[in-house]
């Protein structure tokens, strides 16, 4: 079994969460995000409905300091209500 590539912290790290497509879905994600970067907002957001519009993909670039903070980030926002993934 191969060992899985490192990530060399501190870096540029694309994060993708599904869930709910609604305004208070977002602002919850968005939130989640400053909690961990302050200079997350919500010009580095990206959005992508779903075809038939009840959900939507949001992507952020996140500047990432450690593996730790990735995992209690990832982990906040499995929280939100509506999320359906976070990749």
């Amino acid at each position: 079994m191969e060992n899985p590539p490192k990530i060399s912290f501190p870096c540029n790290y694309p994060i993708r969460v599904i869930g709910v497509s609604n305004e208070a879905f977002r602002r919850q994600v968005l939130d989640v995000f400053q909690k961990f970067d302050a200079g997350v907002d919500i010009d580095k957001l990206s959005y992508r409905p779903s075809s038939g519009g009840t959900y939507e993909s949001i992507q952020v670039q996140f500047f990432a300091q450690s593996e730790g903070q990735l995992q209690a980030l990832f982990e906040q926002l499995k929280r939100i209500p509506g999320i359906k993934m976070v990749l």
